[in-house]
């Protein structure tokens, strides 16, 4: 059985006790049913990572012993990239997201666009910011990462373009005449995307104005959720890792 990886927010070292989050404990306890005594890797969202064991398992609670750091496979890409996503409703939001770091991006930012119908007002866009940590940590211990992609506060569009992008500056537009294999190569790139509807046309010629380059993934208009991931795959194939 695989040994399960739960990230701690907290500093972590070896002969350390720490007791878990209530959602760790109840992953462990109640979905894996596990004992005390069971090895765990417990990584902090920086990098470090750490051997451990299940020490305490209580009704609503769980704690675990550090021993020595554990030496695991390089995860991270060597492209960093910067993934704008248009907020999209519900699951699909979700999923680009929990994508996003299975996929290796660096940072996800949720853009509010003319088409995006989410309210993320007031104590409703905490929430949803904090659900949406939540999916990049689950996505994190899934796929192996120990160090977390960093989620920004949502920003409005114009305001998200008046920052020139990291690296090259990317724009999905089923209108683009050039892929991703007609650009010069690079070590990191920025990656808009549009929410459910896609962007307007008056939004990519902003972006374009910004310093994007619009680009098309093939002759088929793509899904929200479904162009992130075609998107980054592609581009970690062409400048990432996946080619490895």
């Amino acid at each position: 059985m695989r040994i399960p990886r739960i990230y701690h927010p907290a500093p972590l070292a070896p002969g350390i006790s720490v007791t878990l989050s209530d959602s760790a404990a109840h992953h462990l306890l109640r979905v894996l049913r596990l004992q005390p005594g069971a090895p765990l890797i417990l990584f902090d969202g920086g990098g470090e990572q750490y051997h451990a064991v299940l020490a305490e398992a209580g009704r609503k609670q769980a704690s675990a012993t550090l021993s020595a750091a554990a030496e695991g496979v390089a995860v991270e890409s060597p492209l960093a990239v910067t993934l704008a996503q248009g907020v999209s409703k519900g699951e699909r939001m979700d999923y680009a997201i929990q994508k996003a770091v299975e996929l290796g991006v660096t940072r996800i930012v949720p853009v509010l666009c003319e088409r995006t119908v989410v309210n993320l007002k007031g104590e409703r866009g905490e929430k949803k910011l904090a659900h949406w940590r939540g999916v990049i940590v689950g996505a994190a211990e899934q796929c192996g990462r120990s160090r977390l992609p960093e989620l920004a506060a949502a920003v409005r569009l114009e305001a998200w373009l008046a920052t020139p992008p990291t690296g090259s500056g990317l724009v999905l537009d089923p209108s683009a005449t050039q892929g991703l294999t007609g650009l010069e190569r690079a070590d990191a790139a920025t990656l808009l995307i549009g929410p459910e509807g896609g962007l307007s046309e008056a939004e990519i010629a902003n972006a374009l104005r910004a310093g994007y380059a619009g680009i098309r993934l093939g002759p088929r208009v793509l899904r929200t959720e479904t162009a992130a991931v075609a998107a980054l795959s592609a581009l970690q194939v062409l400048w990432g890792d996946l080619g490895d």
